[in-house]
Protein backbone atom coordinates (compact mmCIF):
# COMPACT_ATOMS: atom_id res chain seq x y z
CA UNK A 1 0.00 0.00 0.00
CA UNK A 2 1.38 3.50 -0.63
CA UNK A 3 2.70 5.60 2.23
CA UNK A 4 1.90 9.49 2.81
CA UNK A 5 4.51 10.37 0.52
CA UNK A 6 3.98 8.40 -2.75
CA UNK A 7 1.29 7.83 -4.88
CA UNK A 8 0.65 4.18 -5.88
CA UNK A 9 2.88 0.75 -5.23
CA UNK A 10 1.44 -1.05 -7.63
CA UNK A 11 0.87 -1.74 -11.08
CA UNK A 12 -1.46 -3.38 -13.67
CA UNK A 13 -0.81 -6.93 -14.08
CA UNK A 14 -0.87 -8.80 -17.62
CA UNK A 15 -3.96 -10.90 -17.59
CA UNK A 16 -3.01 -14.56 -18.81
CA UNK A 17 -5.98 -15.69 -21.43
CA UNK A 18 -5.43 -19.37 -19.71
CA UNK A 19 -8.12 -17.60 -17.20
CA UNK A 20 -11.14 -17.98 -19.83
CA UNK A 21 -9.87 -20.87 -21.28
CA UNK A 22 -10.15 -22.43 -17.81
CA UNK A 23 -13.33 -20.55 -17.47
CA UNK A 24 -14.51 -22.59 -20.72
CA UNK A 25 -13.32 -25.98 -19.73
CA UNK A 26 -15.31 -25.31 -16.64
CA UNK A 27 -18.58 -24.59 -18.53
CA UNK A 28 -18.12 -27.56 -20.19
CA UNK A 29 -17.26 -30.29 -17.82
CA UNK A 30 -20.49 -29.08 -16.05
CA UNK A 31 -22.43 -29.27 -19.35
CA UNK A 32 -21.54 -32.37 -20.08
CA UNK A 33 -22.40 -33.89 -16.50
CA UNK A 34 -25.66 -32.18 -17.22
CA UNK A 35 -26.47 -33.78 -20.40
CA UNK A 36 -25.21 -37.36 -18.88
CA UNK A 37 -27.24 -37.13 -15.84
CA UNK A 38 -30.87 -36.59 -17.99
CA UNK A 39 -29.29 -39.06 -19.51
CA UNK A 40 -28.94 -36.38 -23.53
CA UNK A 41 -25.81 -37.31 -25.80
CA UNK A 42 -23.04 -35.09 -25.18
CA UNK A 43 -23.05 -33.08 -27.91
CA UNK A 44 -23.64 -29.47 -29.32
CA UNK A 45 -21.93 -25.73 -29.13
CA UNK A 46 -22.41 -23.22 -26.70
CA UNK A 47 -22.87 -20.26 -28.85
CA UNK A 48 -22.71 -16.62 -27.16
CA UNK A 49 -23.22 -12.84 -28.74
CA UNK A 50 -20.30 -10.80 -27.49
CA UNK A 51 -21.85 -7.00 -27.16
CA UNK A 52 -22.11 -3.85 -29.59
CA UNK A 53 -21.06 -0.85 -29.38
CA UNK A 54 -23.46 1.75 -29.04
CA UNK A 55 -24.11 5.24 -29.61
CA UNK A 56 -25.61 8.53 -27.84
CA UNK A 57 -28.77 8.44 -28.83
CA UNK A 58 -28.92 9.68 -32.92
CA UNK A 59 -25.60 10.93 -32.82
CA UNK A 60 -22.65 9.32 -33.80
CA UNK A 61 -20.54 9.96 -30.67
CA UNK A 62 -19.85 5.94 -29.89
CA UNK A 63 -19.72 4.80 -25.95
CA UNK A 64 -17.08 3.82 -24.41
CA UNK A 65 -17.57 -0.18 -25.12
CA UNK A 66 -17.74 -2.41 -22.31
CA UNK A 67 -18.18 -6.48 -22.95
CA UNK A 68 -21.21 -8.87 -22.28
CA UNK A 69 -20.48 -10.10 -19.19
CA UNK A 70 -20.67 -13.71 -20.10
CA UNK A 71 -19.09 -13.27 -22.65
CA UNK A 72 -16.05 -11.49 -21.35
CA UNK A 73 -16.21 -14.30 -18.82
CA UNK A 74 -15.62 -17.34 -21.23
CA UNK A 75 -13.64 -15.23 -24.14
CA UNK A 76 -11.67 -11.97 -22.56
CA UNK A 77 -12.52 -10.09 -25.57
CA UNK A 78 -12.69 -6.67 -25.41
CA UNK A 79 -13.67 -5.92 -28.64
CA UNK A 80 -17.38 -5.28 -29.89
CA UNK A 81 -19.35 -7.22 -32.99
CA UNK A 82 -17.80 -10.83 -31.74
CA UNK A 83 -19.56 -14.60 -31.59
CA UNK A 84 -17.56 -17.46 -29.67
CA UNK A 85 -18.37 -21.32 -29.62
CA UNK A 86 -17.13 -24.00 -27.56
CA UNK A 87 -18.00 -27.55 -28.68
CA UNK A 88 -19.21 -29.20 -25.87
CA UNK A 89 -17.38 -33.05 -27.02
CA UNK A 90 -14.01 -31.81 -27.75
CA UNK A 91 -14.13 -28.57 -25.97
CA UNK A 92 -12.90 -26.64 -28.66
CA UNK A 93 -13.27 -23.13 -28.68
CA UNK A 94 -13.75 -21.02 -31.59
CA UNK A 95 -14.19 -16.73 -31.93
CA UNK A 96 -15.89 -15.41 -35.16
CA UNK A 97 -14.21 -11.45 -35.81
CA UNK A 98 -16.81 -8.96 -37.32
CA UNK A 99 -15.12 -8.27 -41.00
CA UNK A 100 -14.62 -4.66 -40.84
CA UNK A 101 -14.28 -2.44 -44.09
CA UNK A 102 -10.94 -0.71 -45.71
CA UNK A 103 -11.40 2.77 -44.14
CA UNK A 104 -11.26 1.06 -40.33
CA UNK A 105 -7.97 0.99 -40.89
CA UNK A 106 -8.14 5.07 -41.66
CA UNK A 107 -10.20 6.06 -38.56
CA UNK A 108 -9.66 3.05 -35.94
CA UNK A 109 -6.76 1.56 -36.54
CA UNK A 110 -4.60 -1.59 -37.95
CA UNK A 111 -7.27 -4.48 -39.56
CA UNK A 112 -6.57 -7.36 -37.21
CA UNK A 113 -7.01 -11.05 -39.26
CA UNK A 114 -8.41 -13.90 -37.41
CA UNK A 115 -5.21 -15.20 -36.81
CA UNK A 116 -4.82 -12.41 -34.47
CA UNK A 117 -7.35 -12.97 -32.70
CA UNK A 118 -6.67 -16.98 -32.20
CA UNK A 119 -3.09 -16.17 -31.04
CA UNK A 120 -4.54 -13.41 -28.45
CA UNK A 121 -7.57 -14.83 -26.95
CA UNK A 122 -6.23 -18.66 -26.83
CA UNK A 123 -8.72 -20.36 -29.27
CA UNK A 124 -9.12 -23.11 -31.12
CA UNK A 125 -10.33 -21.19 -34.10
CA UNK A 126 -10.84 -18.22 -35.44
CA UNK A 127 -13.05 -16.81 -38.45
CA UNK A 128 -14.97 -14.11 -39.22
CA UNK A 129 -18.30 -13.30 -38.64
CA UNK A 130 -19.90 -14.23 -41.99
CA UNK A 131 -18.31 -17.47 -41.90
CA UNK A 132 -20.19 -18.54 -39.03
CA UNK A 133 -22.79 -20.61 -40.22
CA UNK A 134 -20.95 -22.34 -42.98
CA UNK A 135 -18.12 -23.15 -39.99
CA UNK A 136 -20.56 -24.49 -37.36
CA UNK A 137 -22.02 -27.03 -40.38
CA UNK A 138 -18.50 -28.30 -41.43
CA UNK A 139 -17.64 -28.80 -37.76
CA UNK A 140 -20.62 -30.96 -36.82
CA UNK A 141 -20.58 -34.25 -36.91
CA UNK A 142 -23.51 -36.02 -35.85
CA UNK A 143 -27.25 -36.48 -37.37
CA UNK A 144 -29.67 -34.01 -38.31
CA UNK A 145 -29.21 -30.16 -37.38
CA UNK A 146 -26.56 -29.31 -35.02
CA UNK A 147 -27.79 -28.13 -31.72
CA UNK A 148 -26.72 -25.08 -30.51
CA UNK A 149 -26.59 -23.76 -26.57
CA UNK A 150 -27.76 -20.61 -26.39
CA UNK A 151 -28.12 -18.12 -23.30
CA UNK A 152 -31.23 -17.14 -22.08
CA UNK A 153 -32.43 -16.69 -18.49
CA UNK A 154 -33.29 -14.04 -15.93
CA UNK A 155 -30.81 -12.21 -13.52
CA UNK A 156 -32.24 -11.83 -10.59
CA UNK A 157 -30.63 -8.29 -9.87
CA UNK A 158 -31.73 -6.34 -12.23
CA UNK A 159 -34.93 -8.91 -13.40
CA UNK A 160 -33.40 -8.38 -17.12
CA UNK A 161 -33.29 -11.33 -19.29
CA UNK A 162 -30.00 -12.35 -21.18
CA UNK A 163 -29.86 -12.12 -24.58
CA UNK A 164 -29.66 -15.24 -27.19
CA UNK A 165 -27.25 -14.84 -30.07
CA UNK A 166 -29.33 -13.55 -33.26
CA UNK A 167 -27.83 -14.24 -36.91
CA UNK A 168 -28.67 -14.92 -40.19
CA UNK A 169 -29.15 -18.79 -40.87
CA UNK A 170 -30.27 -19.67 -37.38
CA UNK A 171 -32.79 -21.91 -39.11
CA UNK A 172 -30.09 -24.62 -39.80
CA UNK A 173 -30.06 -25.65 -36.21
CA UNK A 174 -31.71 -26.83 -33.51
CA UNK A 175 -31.47 -24.44 -30.24
CA UNK A 176 -31.68 -25.05 -26.44
CA UNK A 177 -33.09 -22.24 -24.45
CA UNK A 178 -33.60 -23.98 -21.48
CA UNK A 179 -29.73 -25.17 -20.27
CA UNK A 180 -26.81 -23.00 -20.47
CA UNK A 181 -27.58 -20.21 -18.61
CA UNK A 182 -28.00 -21.28 -15.21
CA UNK A 183 -25.06 -23.67 -16.02
CA UNK A 184 -23.36 -20.40 -17.20
CA UNK A 185 -24.50 -18.61 -13.93
CA UNK A 186 -23.09 -21.29 -11.15
CA UNK A 187 -19.86 -21.25 -12.97
CA UNK A 188 -19.43 -17.90 -12.56
CA UNK A 189 -20.33 -17.86 -8.61
CA UNK A 190 -16.76 -19.79 -7.84
CA UNK A 191 -13.88 -18.14 -8.87
CA UNK A 192 -10.42 -19.77 -10.36
CA UNK A 193 -7.14 -18.81 -8.47
CA UNK A 194 -6.61 -16.61 -11.47
CA UNK A 195 -9.68 -14.72 -10.63
CA UNK A 196 -9.39 -14.44 -7.18
CA UNK A 197 -5.63 -12.71 -8.12
CA UNK A 198 -7.47 -10.50 -10.66
CA UNK A 199 -10.08 -9.57 -7.98
CA UNK A 200 -7.25 -9.31 -5.23
CA UNK A 201 -5.48 -6.56 -7.67
CA UNK A 202 -8.53 -4.60 -8.27
CA UNK A 203 -9.39 -4.22 -4.68
CA UNK A 204 -5.71 -3.28 -4.07
CA UNK A 205 -5.59 -0.32 -6.11
CA UNK A 206 -9.06 0.68 -5.24
CA UNK A 207 -8.46 0.15 -1.65
CA UNK A 208 -4.99 2.73 -2.55
CA UNK A 209 -7.87 4.86 -4.06
CA UNK A 210 -10.04 5.36 -0.98
CA UNK A 211 -7.11 5.67 1.26
CA UNK A 212 -5.48 8.63 -1.27
CA UNK A 213 -9.05 10.29 -0.59
CA UNK A 214 -9.18 9.85 2.94
CA UNK A 215 -6.26 11.91 3.04
CA UNK A 216 -7.30 14.38 1.24
CA UNK A 217 -10.87 15.00 2.42
CA UNK A 218 -11.15 18.78 3.61
CA UNK A 219 -14.41 20.79 4.38
CA UNK A 220 -15.22 22.88 1.60
CA UNK A 221 -14.70 20.45 -1.29
CA UNK A 222 -17.16 19.18 -3.30
CA UNK A 223 -18.25 15.59 -3.33
CA UNK A 224 -17.90 15.16 -7.17
CA UNK A 225 -13.51 16.07 -6.24
CA UNK A 226 -13.41 12.82 -4.34
CA UNK A 227 -15.04 11.05 -7.10
CA UNK A 228 -12.83 12.72 -9.52
CA UNK A 229 -9.49 11.81 -7.25
CA UNK A 230 -10.52 8.24 -7.00
CA UNK A 231 -11.26 7.31 -10.81
CA UNK A 232 -7.71 9.73 -11.23
CA UNK A 233 -6.01 6.93 -9.37
CA UNK A 234 -7.03 4.00 -10.31
CA UNK A 235 -6.26 4.47 -14.32
CA UNK A 236 -3.97 6.47 -13.06
CA UNK A 237 -1.70 3.85 -11.35
CA UNK A 238 -4.10 1.01 -11.85
CA UNK A 239 -4.28 0.91 -15.51
CA UNK A 240 -8.54 0.78 -14.66
CA UNK A 241 -10.53 2.59 -17.18
CA UNK A 242 -13.93 1.31 -16.38
CA UNK A 243 -15.51 1.55 -13.27
CA UNK A 244 -17.41 -0.95 -11.35
CA UNK A 245 -20.51 1.37 -11.42
CA UNK A 246 -21.06 5.23 -10.63
CA UNK A 247 -19.72 6.58 -7.85
CA UNK A 248 -21.60 7.30 -4.79
CA UNK A 249 -19.84 10.23 -2.93
CA UNK A 250 -22.32 11.36 -0.41
CA UNK A 251 -22.05 13.67 2.60
CA UNK A 252 -24.14 15.25 5.08
CA UNK A 253 -27.55 13.80 4.93
CA UNK A 254 -27.03 12.38 1.03
CA UNK A 255 -25.06 9.50 2.57
CA UNK A 256 -29.03 8.41 3.96
CA UNK A 257 -29.66 7.85 -0.06
CA UNK A 258 -28.93 4.50 -0.76
CA UNK A 259 -27.69 4.64 -4.39
CA UNK A 260 -26.77 8.47 -4.34
CA UNK A 261 -24.64 10.08 -7.43
CA UNK A 262 -27.14 9.33 -10.11
CA UNK A 263 -27.59 11.58 -12.98
CA UNK A 264 -30.18 13.65 -10.61
CA UNK A 265 -27.92 13.37 -7.64
CA UNK A 266 -24.65 14.38 -9.11
CA UNK A 267 -22.18 14.22 -6.12
CA UNK A 268 -22.13 17.82 -6.17
CA UNK A 269 -22.77 18.99 -2.61
CA UNK A 270 -20.12 21.12 -0.84
CA UNK A 271 -18.65 19.08 2.54
CA UNK A 272 -19.39 20.96 5.69
CA UNK A 273 -17.73 20.83 9.09
CA UNK A 274 -19.53 18.51 11.21
CA UNK A 275 -20.50 16.24 7.85
CA UNK A 276 -20.04 12.17 7.77
CA UNK A 277 -18.87 11.43 4.13
CA UNK A 278 -19.83 7.78 2.31
CA UNK A 279 -18.07 6.99 -0.33
CA UNK A 280 -18.95 3.88 -1.99
CA UNK A 281 -16.55 3.25 -5.06
CA UNK A 282 -14.68 0.77 -6.88
CA UNK A 283 -12.78 0.26 -9.96
CA UNK A 284 -12.54 -2.36 -12.54
CA UNK A 285 -9.93 -4.34 -14.51
CA UNK A 286 -9.87 -6.71 -17.11
CA UNK A 287 -14.02 -6.75 -16.47
CA UNK A 288 -13.28 -7.78 -12.75
CA UNK A 289 -14.54 -5.50 -10.30
CA UNK A 290 -14.53 -4.20 -6.84
CA UNK A 291 -16.87 -3.13 -4.49
CA UNK A 292 -15.92 -0.92 -1.04
CA UNK A 293 -17.45 1.23 1.09
CA UNK A 294 -15.56 3.77 3.59
CA UNK A 295 -17.46 6.10 5.50
CA UNK A 296 -15.71 9.21 7.91
CA UNK A 297 -15.51 12.62 9.07
CA UNK A 298 -15.14 15.18 6.63
CA UNK A 299 -13.15 17.15 8.99
CA UNK A 300 -11.14 14.14 10.32
CA UNK A 301 -12.37 13.52 13.71
CA UNK A 302 -15.41 11.63 14.83
CA UNK A 303 -17.84 13.33 16.81
CA UNK A 304 -20.12 10.78 19.88
CA UNK A 305 -22.70 10.44 17.18
CA UNK A 306 -20.47 9.96 15.06
CA UNK A 307 -18.63 7.06 16.65
CA UNK A 308 -21.51 5.38 17.82
CA UNK A 309 -23.14 4.63 14.73
CA UNK A 310 -20.22 3.92 12.92
CA UNK A 311 -19.34 1.91 15.82
CA UNK A 312 -22.78 -0.37 15.54
CA UNK A 313 -21.72 -0.96 11.49
CA UNK A 314 -18.23 -2.16 12.54
CA UNK A 315 -19.29 -4.17 15.30
CA UNK A 316 -21.88 -5.85 12.87
CA UNK A 317 -19.14 -5.97 9.75
CA UNK A 318 -16.67 -7.80 11.67
CA UNK A 319 -18.98 -9.90 13.39
CA UNK A 320 -20.09 -10.97 10.10
CA UNK A 321 -16.70 -11.24 8.61
CA UNK A 322 -15.62 -13.92 12.02
CA UNK A 323 -18.64 -15.65 11.56
CA UNK A 324 -17.81 -16.23 7.05
CA UNK A 325 -17.21 -20.34 6.71
CA UNK A 326 -18.42 -22.84 4.37
CA UNK A 327 -22.23 -23.84 4.99
CA UNK A 328 -23.19 -20.68 6.71
CA UNK A 329 -26.22 -18.91 5.57
CA UNK A 330 -26.34 -15.81 4.26
CA UNK A 331 -29.66 -14.85 5.32
CA UNK A 332 -28.69 -15.84 8.69
CA UNK A 333 -25.85 -13.52 8.12
CA UNK A 334 -27.58 -10.68 7.55
CA UNK A 335 -30.19 -10.70 10.54
CA UNK A 336 -26.99 -11.23 12.44
CA UNK A 337 -25.82 -7.77 11.72
CA UNK A 338 -28.78 -6.46 11.91
CA UNK A 339 -29.01 -7.22 15.75
CA UNK A 340 -25.96 -6.22 16.35
CA UNK A 341 -26.89 -2.49 15.00
CA UNK A 342 -29.65 -2.90 17.28
CA UNK A 343 -27.89 -3.51 20.31
CA UNK A 344 -25.59 -0.70 19.75
CA UNK A 345 -28.21 1.50 18.96
CA UNK A 346 -30.15 0.55 22.18
CA UNK A 347 -27.02 0.87 23.92
CA UNK A 348 -26.53 4.31 22.90
CA UNK A 349 -30.34 5.32 23.96
CA UNK A 350 -31.89 5.69 20.64
CA UNK A 351 -33.87 2.39 20.51
CA UNK A 352 -35.66 0.79 23.62
CA UNK A 353 -36.87 -2.42 24.31
CA UNK A 354 -35.78 -5.92 23.95
CA UNK A 355 -34.06 -6.51 20.84
CA UNK A 356 -35.62 -9.88 19.70
CA UNK A 357 -39.07 -8.20 19.60
CA UNK A 358 -37.52 -5.42 17.68
CA UNK A 359 -35.96 -8.49 15.29
CA UNK A 360 -39.58 -9.93 15.77
CA UNK A 361 -40.63 -6.55 14.25
CA UNK A 362 -38.40 -6.45 11.44
CA UNK A 363 -37.41 -2.86 12.67
CA UNK A 364 -33.37 -3.83 11.96
CA UNK A 365 -35.21 -3.15 8.20
CA UNK A 366 -36.07 0.10 9.18
CA UNK A 367 -32.38 1.35 9.92
CA UNK A 368 -30.54 -1.26 7.16
CA UNK A 369 -33.38 -1.70 4.51
CA UNK A 370 -30.72 -3.00 1.99
CA UNK A 371 -29.08 -6.81 1.73
CA UNK A 372 -26.06 -7.27 3.55
CA UNK A 373 -23.74 -8.03 0.63
CA UNK A 374 -23.81 -9.46 -3.10
CA UNK A 375 -21.80 -11.93 -4.88
CA UNK A 376 -18.71 -9.71 -6.64
CA UNK A 377 -16.56 -10.77 -10.02
CA UNK A 378 -17.00 -9.38 -13.41
CA UNK A 379 -20.57 -7.74 -12.29
CA UNK A 380 -20.41 -5.64 -9.24
CA UNK A 381 -23.32 -7.40 -8.77
CA UNK A 382 -22.25 -11.01 -9.48
CA UNK A 383 -25.17 -13.51 -10.65
CA UNK A 384 -26.16 -16.53 -9.02
CA UNK A 385 -27.32 -15.29 -5.52
CA UNK A 386 -30.44 -17.50 -6.34
CA UNK A 387 -30.34 -20.70 -7.31
CA UNK A 388 -33.36 -22.52 -9.38
CA UNK A 389 -36.06 -23.02 -6.46
CA UNK A 390 -34.58 -20.77 -4.69
CA UNK A 391 -37.38 -18.32 -3.34
CA UNK A 392 -37.08 -14.42 -2.32
CA UNK A 393 -38.32 -13.61 0.97
CA UNK A 394 -41.02 -11.27 1.22
CA UNK A 395 -39.93 -9.33 5.06
CA UNK A 396 -38.66 -5.86 5.05
CA UNK A 397 -35.05 -5.87 4.48
CA UNK A 398 -34.59 -9.59 3.53
CA UNK A 399 -36.45 -8.80 0.19
CA UNK A 400 -34.01 -6.93 -0.51
CA UNK A 401 -31.09 -9.72 0.03
CA UNK A 402 -29.30 -10.26 -3.32
CA UNK A 403 -28.35 -14.18 -2.30
CA UNK A 404 -30.05 -16.36 -0.01
CA UNK A 405 -27.63 -19.00 -0.21
CA UNK A 406 -25.08 -21.13 2.32
CA UNK A 407 -21.61 -20.12 1.62
CA UNK A 408 -19.15 -22.62 -0.22
CA UNK A 409 -15.43 -21.96 -1.02
CA UNK A 410 -14.35 -19.43 -3.63
CA UNK A 411 -17.52 -17.52 -3.69
CA UNK A 412 -16.47 -13.52 -3.32
CA UNK A 413 -19.37 -11.70 -1.49
CA UNK A 414 -19.33 -8.12 -0.10
CA UNK A 415 -20.02 -7.26 3.47
CA UNK A 416 -21.72 -3.79 3.63
CA UNK A 417 -23.90 -3.38 6.34
CA UNK A 418 -24.95 0.32 7.25
CA UNK A 419 -27.22 2.35 9.32
CA UNK A 420 -29.45 5.36 8.11
CA UNK A 421 -31.47 7.90 9.06
CA UNK A 422 -34.37 7.93 6.32
CA UNK A 423 -37.03 9.58 7.12
CA UNK A 424 -39.01 7.61 4.42
CA UNK A 425 -38.64 5.27 6.86
CA UNK A 426 -38.39 6.34 10.14
CA UNK A 427 -41.49 8.56 10.39
CA UNK A 428 -44.22 5.26 9.30
CA UNK A 429 -41.88 3.27 11.73
CA UNK A 430 -42.23 5.66 14.46
CA UNK A 431 -46.12 5.97 13.67
CA UNK A 432 -46.84 2.56 13.73
CA UNK A 433 -48.58 0.74 16.31
CA UNK A 434 -46.41 -2.32 16.10
CA UNK A 435 -42.90 -0.43 16.36
CA UNK A 436 -43.47 3.00 17.72
CA UNK A 437 -42.45 1.95 21.24
CA UNK A 438 -39.23 1.10 20.37
CA UNK A 439 -37.92 4.25 19.69
CA UNK A 440 -36.53 7.31 21.56
CA UNK A 441 -37.62 10.43 19.84
CA UNK A 442 -35.84 12.98 20.93
CA UNK A 443 -32.34 10.77 20.60
CA UNK A 444 -33.70 9.73 16.46
CA UNK A 445 -33.60 13.71 16.34
CA UNK A 446 -30.33 14.67 17.16
CA UNK A 447 -28.91 11.67 15.00
CA UNK A 448 -31.19 12.82 11.53
CA UNK A 449 -28.60 15.16 10.00
CA UNK A 450 -25.85 12.36 10.45
CA UNK A 451 -27.15 10.91 7.07
CA UNK A 452 -25.68 7.00 7.16
CA UNK A 453 -22.86 4.49 7.94
CA UNK A 454 -22.07 1.94 5.32
CA UNK A 455 -18.90 -0.13 5.65
CA UNK A 456 -18.13 -2.45 2.89
CA UNK A 457 -15.27 -4.77 2.38
CA UNK A 458 -14.89 -7.73 -0.12
CA UNK A 459 -14.50 -11.31 1.18
CA UNK A 460 -12.93 -14.38 -0.58
CA UNK A 461 -14.88 -17.53 1.19
CA UNK A 462 -11.91 -20.20 2.19
CA UNK A 463 -12.08 -23.37 3.21
CA UNK A 464 -12.16 -22.72 7.10
CA UNK A 465 -13.29 -19.50 6.71
CA UNK A 466 -12.78 -16.36 4.74
CA UNK A 467 -9.81 -14.03 3.63
CA UNK A 468 -10.71 -9.70 3.63
CA UNK A 469 -9.47 -8.41 0.42
CA UNK A 470 -10.26 -5.11 1.29
CA UNK A 471 -7.38 -3.17 3.04
CA UNK A 472 -8.01 0.43 4.39
CA UNK A 473 -8.54 2.14 7.40
CA UNK A 474 -11.87 1.00 9.41
CA UNK A 475 -10.97 1.49 12.74
CA UNK A 476 -12.18 5.44 14.34
CA UNK A 477 -8.16 5.53 15.38
CA UNK A 478 -6.79 4.29 12.41
CA UNK A 479 -9.59 6.62 10.00
CA UNK A 480 -8.40 9.90 12.32
CA UNK A 481 -4.43 8.71 12.14
CA UNK A 482 -5.10 8.90 8.00
CA UNK A 483 -6.87 11.95 7.69
CA UNK A 484 -4.06 13.44 9.80
CA UNK A 485 -1.28 12.54 7.55
CA UNK A 486 -0.43 9.09 8.69
CA UNK A 487 1.09 6.39 6.21
CA UNK A 488 -1.18 3.40 5.26
CA UNK A 489 -0.87 0.79 6.64
CA UNK A 490 -0.42 2.58 10.39
CA UNK A 491 3.00 1.58 11.95
CA UNK A 492 1.36 0.49 14.89
CA UNK A 493 4.37 -0.39 17.13
CA UNK A 494 5.62 3.41 16.94
CA UNK A 495 2.05 5.06 17.49
CA UNK A 496 0.77 2.79 20.09
CA UNK A 497 -2.71 1.61 19.33
CA UNK A 498 -4.87 4.06 20.79
CA UNK A 499 -7.73 1.44 21.58
CA UNK A 500 -10.11 3.87 23.36
CA UNK A 501 -10.31 6.07 20.50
Amino acid sequence: MASATSRSTLSPPEVPMELHAMNREKVCESLRQHLEQFGRPIQGVVLLQGGEEKTRYCTDHAELFRQESYFAYLFGVREPGFFGAIDIATGNSLLFAPRLPADYAVWLGELKPPSYFKERYLVSMAFYVDEMVGVLLNEYKGQGKPLLFLLNGLNTDSNNFSKPAEFEGMEYFEKDLDTLHAILTECRVFKSKLELALLQYVNDISSEAHVEVMRNTKVGMKEYQLESMFLHHTYMYGGCRHCSYTCICAAGKNSSVLHYGHAAAPNDKILKDGDMALFDMGAEYHFYGSDITCSFPVNGKFTDCQRLIYNAVLDAHNVVIAAMKPGVNWVEMHELAEKVILESLKKGGIVTGDVEDMMAQRLGAVFMPHGLGHLLGIDTHDPGGYSKGMQRPEEPGLRALRIVRELKEDMVITVEPGCYFINALLVPAMESSDTSRFFNRDAVRRFEGLGGVRIESDVCVTANGCKNMTKVPRETWEIEAVMAGASWPLDKTSMGKNSGA
